[in-house]
């Protein structure tokens, strides 16, 4: 009957008015008009096989364009030749089905059609998903600019698994995508994971517009991937769809957190208490008795993926744990869970937890976060931490010291007792945050000797897991050395923090930077026990929270040696009160890595964004940050969830 062509016309003649309203092109887009103003490389005949009609978008060429409103519902007047046409497939599709394929060329991931274009009509009225397709690709050339990129990213994906309408707005999501599915994009996969990836993510689609989903500024694979971060794969297979439904509901604000373009909430000071409301009189104030008492305490469970005794690292957290309960005199309990390596083991431990009345929950490790997330959501009355810096997630807050001020000290003091100009510096993990203090150390040298040069090894490197680092150092002349922050109970050795290595062995402690994670615990704590975690100023729905301390709020700090004169003492204390005022900043001023200018000297002072996700090495350091196939199996854990690359 011709009453549905009427009824696709109006649905065309709505869109078209609504275009021009916006001053936007009411027809379709011709892909012949886009191409002149792009460089390409070739076209590659890729196949047959079903495209998302949701990604098909123009013509090909400029002839049929003005005959179709930009959702590609008919214009022509009704009783027209073409009207007679677009009805006749129509019925067609009703009764038998349109076999044959379309002919669309993709370029960019979008379909433009050369052959078919009233068929992708008929199709799209009806609501019809996919349409079969010869499909010729145009290739761009590869450019520096973020689609291109992506899209690159995705015709790799594309190769181990066909798959064309998941879609994301990041670099690297679809090796992510591969990862939460046991995977890798190296050869392709099976049929049937193919199939599967494909049913679960037309399912999880289906769940996620009926939620409102599509008002959302991310794509629906960009929420597809937060999905799978925390739910399983299977489970959008076998669940009902009511069970979905309820679980993307519950995963809501970690979807507004990535809409967000200033996702992370950086907590640079503590939150004050936030003072009675006025109409709490002084009597109601002292009546009100506290949510934690001696009787009550408040339960802190600590979750560690190793044991205290074997790292540095934790070993410092354990202090900070100890610390906090001597701090709070019986008010606050502490409890401890150690080698939380695998996802059954902090199940358990989290479950253990719980089951003793936790309040608050700290995992100490960024490879903690995934499990960490999927506990944080499924137990929504628990705060849960993880100790990590740029990681977003809406449930679970994170917290990292401002290490870099305390690194910009030691660099500069390093500086002053080097005769050489040569410094050494021993890294463990390049990620989110180590670079700023690497950089902020080769700064701070630079500022004392503009000859001081930085020599930068690695831990965690293939080549340095059973080399004597400190003996290669020395060979080249470097007896001024930064070595592990923190010293570990098994391991008796003086080589940490700033010292010097002397001709004999001999290792003279100079200066050492102070991690104070007890202190860190107790802010924190404290937010909890005075009713300033929930601060409006602290919680918002499309952010996740990051507590960033520094010098000021006492969680970082140096020690410095006696044997140290008194003239680099004083230079060390006029430094960091410089930096405590905020009248001195390592990446204020002109910056320049080994590639070239950072930033001119008048330009604004870095962000604190771009001081955590710095992928640059300071033009003083002779060295690089890693690439991932030079790591050890266990650093690559660390560098998978909160690596960055040297920017090339």
């Amino acid at each position: 009957m011709a009453e549905d062509y009427t009824k696709a016309k109006r649905i065309a003649d709505k869109e078209y008015h609504r275009a021009l309203q916006k001053g936007q092109y009411p027809y379709l887009p011709a892909l012949d008009d886009i191409l002149p103003y792009v460089e390409t490389l070739q076209e590659t005949p890729v196949g047959v096989f079903e495209i998302p009609l949701s990604m098909v978008v123009g013509t090909k060429t400029v002839g049929r364009q003005n005959a179709f409103a930009s959702n590609f519902m008919p214009l022509l007047k009704d009783g027209s030749e073409f009207s007679l046409k677009w009805q006749h497939l129509y019925d067609a599709q009703l009764t038998e089905g349109i076999r044959d394929p379309v002919k669309v060329y993709e370029f960019m991931k979008r379909f433009y059609v050369l052959e078919g274009n009233k068929r992708v009509s008929v199709m799209k009225y009806l609501g019809v998903r996919y349409i079969s397709a010869e499909v010729i690709r145009i290739l761009p050339k590869k450019t520096e600019e973020k689609d291109n990129k992506l899209y690159y990213e995705f015709l790799e994906f594309y190769k181990a698994v066909p798959i064309y309408n998941i879609t994301f707005t990041e670099l690297g999501y679809y090796r992510k995508l591969a990862e939460q599915v046991g995977r890798d994009l190296s050869e392709p996969w099976p049929d049937d994971d193919v199939m599967n990836l494909k049913a679960a993510y037309n399912i999880f689609c289906d769940c996620y517009r009926e939620k409102g989903g599509e008002n959302l500024s991310i794509t629906a694979g960009d929420a597809f991937l937060i999905y799978l971060s925390i739910y399983r794969l299977d489970g959008l297979l076998w669940e009902k769809k009511s069970i979905i439904s309820d679980r993307i509901g519950r995963i809501w604000n970690e979807f507004l957190t990535e809409t967000n373009d200033n996702h992370i909430a950086l907590q640079e000071k503590p939150a004050e208490a936030a003072p009675p409301k006025l109409h709490d009189t002084l009597l109601g104030v002292l009546k009100r008795s506290p949510e934690y008492t001696e009787a009550h305490p408040l339960r802190v469970a600590f979750l560690y993926d190793r044991d205290p005794e074997d790292s540095r690292w934790i070993y410092g957290h354990e202090l900070g744990r100890t610390g906090l309960e001597t701090k709070f005199e019986g008010l606050v309990e502490t409890l401890r869970y150690d080698n939380c390596s695998t996802e059954e083991r902090m199940r358990e431990a989290v479950d253990a937890a719980v089951e003793d009345d936790c309040g608050v929950i700290f995992t100490i490790s960024p490879t903690m976060m995934e499990e960490t997330l999927r506990a944080a959501i499924h137990f929504p009355k628990i705060r849960f931490l993880n100790c990590s810096v740029n990681l977003s997630h809406n449930a679970v807050r994170t917290y990292y010291p401002r290490m870099y001020e305390a690194k910009f000290l030691l660099g500069a003091l390093a500086a002053s007792v080097s005769q050489n100009h040569k410094i050494g510096y021993r890294a463990d993990y390049p990620i989110y945050g180590n670079i700023a203090n690497i950089n902020a150390f080769a700064i701070g040298a630079a500022m004392i000797d503009p000859g001081a040069r930085i020599f930068l090894s690695w831990s965690t490197q293939k080549d340095s897991e059973n080399e004597d680092w400190q003996k290669k150092m020395t060979e080249q002349g470097i007896r001024v050395i930064s070595g592990p922050d923190l010293i570990r109970p098994v391991d008796a050795s003086r080589a940490y923090g700033l010292y010097l290595m002397e001709e004999d062995g001999e290792v003279i402690n100079l200066a050492a930077p102070v991690w104070n994670w007890g202190r860190y615990y107790e802010l924190i704590v404290r937010s909890v026990l005075d009713g300033t975690w929930n601060a409006r100023s602290m919680v918002k729905k499309d952010q996740a929270t990051n507590y960033w301390y520094g010098m000021t709020s006492g969680v970082v700090d140096v020690i410095l040696s006696d044997r140290l004169s008194y003239y680099s003492r004083k230079m060390v204390s006029i430094l960091k009160n410089a930096l405590m005022a905020e009248t001195l900043n390592p990446f204020d001023g002109e910056l320049r890595s080994k590639k070239g200018e950072i930033k001119e000297a008048n330009a604004p002072r870095l962000s604190n964004e771009e001081i955590i996700r710095m992928n640059w090495l300071n033009d003083n350091v002779i060295g690089e940050i890693p690439n991932w196939d030079k790591l050890t199996e266990k650093a690559k854990e660390t560098v998978s969830v909160s690596g960055v690359e040297e920017d090339k």
